[in-house]
């Protein structure tokens, strides 16, 4: 399943992330919020169990989603600039790494560090990256989870590119995707048109 952020609200941040005048400040505020948007949406199907809890008129049952069932990975570095909008939405669920680069010459992605929570098997895991192109990243990531024995994984992101989404869904067809935005295409170097550049680039500042 495929899930895209149609909301003028969504359309609105990611008009600013594209605009290259954008401070990196900004950028990463902005990235922050969409995340905590998709987080949202992913968590839609969440269970709840009951809970009685006295609010201060009288006793009542209330719903209480169990955060320890929960596992957010950020594929490195760009994932990370979604991390502080999930946990706000989720504070107490766990954190995991996946360090992945793309080689410049083959667009295929290289693996430089894996790091996950205990129990990840039985947890609902949340894979994030702000950008969705070839598909390459994400597809070897949920590979990797799931060869630790995650059974439940949703992967999301800002932008994507459908090229990445059918990749995703050819390989791994029982991952839910949430998008923010679903863009053009690639261009002829695998980047995202009309995108908004490299994202982990503009969340540390370092072009």
């Amino acid at each position: 399943m495929e899930k895209i952020l149609n909301h003028p609200l969504i359309k609105h941040k990611i008009s600013i992330l594209r605009d290259e005048k954008t401070t990196t400040k900004e950028f990463r505020e902005l990235i922050s919020e969409i995340a905590m948007f998709l987080c949202y949406e992913a968590l839609s199907d969440a269970k709840t169990y009951d809970k009685k809890i006295k609010t201060p008129i009288m006793e009542t049952t209330g719903q209480i989603i169990n955060e320890d069932n929960y596992a957010f990975v950020p594929i490195l570095r760009a994932g990370m600039g979604m991390v502080d909008g999930v946990l706000k939405v989720m504070p107490n669920a766990k954190i995991g790494h996946i360090g992945l680069y793309r080689n410049e010459e083959t667009l295929e992605p290289v693996k430089y560090y894996y790091k996950l929570p205990k129990n990840i098997e039985s947890k609902e895991v949340f894979l994030l990256d702000p950008m969705l192109a070839t598909g390459g990243s994400a597809v070897n990531a949920i590979t990797m989870l799931k060869n630790d024995g995650v059974k439940k994984i949703k992967f999301l992101c800002i932008i994507a590119a459908q090229e990445g989404i059918n990749k995703i869904k050819e390989i791994h067809p029982d991952v839910d995707i949430y998008i923010a935005n679903l863009d053009e295409g690639l261009n002829n170097i695998g980047y995202i048109y009309p995108g908004l550049g490299d994202a982990g680039d503009r969340i540390y500042g370092t072009k």
